[in-house]
């Protein structure tokens, strides 16, 4: 993995995943003062501090998602059912997202957020403008939609599983190159975002097709040679794509991460920044947080950030 610290790195936090994560792992009953809940917070505080003193990355970048079931994305405008199958979000998980994102601030780390658009597009953006720039990426995740940004240089950084894959890495990981990835979900649909896919094309059909073909452009303009492929039910596989070619086209407006956002960032904004220790005491006074998290901010800015 890259070096710590190294200055041709940004990191990027996928952070619903790791506040999500923290929701339904961490004990229930943690509360401030005034019995509010805190456990998502303090879960995702632990998780971001740990991460800062394993790698102390010199840019990076948290995105969240602004709305937690995506109803104000630009995804649910063009298809209303996106996302549509996910329970609504536990009344008091919003009100600590803000709180996470709070956090960040304090601890001087950028923290982004779109009310149009979701934090795998702001990722997508800022590392299209990272890899412009010549910096490789770092996507600290677990979803694999994310897996179609890494380039050559990147790492997909599992960092639950403490497992990192690198371009050459994701193919064999996930079934197909990350240029295919969203194509690849275009065909078979995405059940956990609620997208639908061409009726027929499992995971190992879509991963023979992808063998042969680069995209799903490049597979509509030679679907004839579909059926000549050692494919179980070739023509039959054939005939749904051309029968679905609608649907497949839909579903990969939905699967592809929008990396041109209108995104008012610039790299240098992912600089990190000293952390405001005034600012982080008075934070874990008021949510009731105890000296571990204190005492590893203190580390964290000692160090120099």
């Amino acid at each position: 993995m890259t070096a710590p610290g190294q200055s041709g790195v940004v990191y990027f936090i996928d952070a619903s995943y790791f506040i999500f994560r923290a929701y339904y792992s961490m004990p229930s009953d943690m509360a401030d003062a005034q019995g509010n809940a805190t456990h998502a917070l303090y879960g995702f505080a632990r998780f971001l501090s740990d991460l800062l003193e394993q790698v102390r990355p010199q840019r990076i970048g948290v995105a969240f998602d602004t709305s937690l079931r995506s109803e104000t994305s630009f995804r649910n405008r063009i298809y209303p059912a996106y996302k549509a199958n996910r329970e609504a979000p536990p009344a008091d998980l919003a009100r600590q997202f803000a709180l996470c994102r709070e956090f960040c601030r304090h601890l001087g780390l950028a923290e982004f957020a779109h009310d149009e658009y979701e934090a795998d597009d702001i990722i997508g953006t800022l590392s299209s403008r990272a890899h412009a720039a010549g910096l490789a990426s770092v996507l600290v995740t677990r979803d694999k939609d994310l897996s179609q940004l890494v380039r050559d240089g990147d790492v997909f950084w599992d960092y639950s599983a403490n497992a990192r894959y690198h371009y050459h890495d994701i193919g064999p990981r996930f079934g197909v190159r990350p240029e295919r990835i969203a194509d690849f979900l275009a065909l078979t649909g995405d059940s956990v975002d609620n997208i639908p896919g061409v009726p027929g094309i499992g995971k190992k059909t879509a991963c023979e097709l992808f063998r042969v073909f680069s995209s799903l452009d490049d597979l509509y303009a030679d679907l004839d040679r579909v059926a000549t492929l050692k494919l179980r039910g070739a023509a039959g596989v054939a005939a749904k794509l051309r029968a679905h070619k609608e649907t497949a086209y839909f579903a990969r407006r939905l699967t592809g991460i929008v990396c041109d956002i209108p995104l008012q960032a610039s790299l240098d904004d992912l600089k990190r920044r000293a952390p405001d220790s005034a600012l982080l005491e008075r934070f874990f006074d008021t949510h009731g947080f105890g000296r571990v998290l204190r005492t590893q901010t203190q580390r964290i800015a000692a160090a120099g950030f």
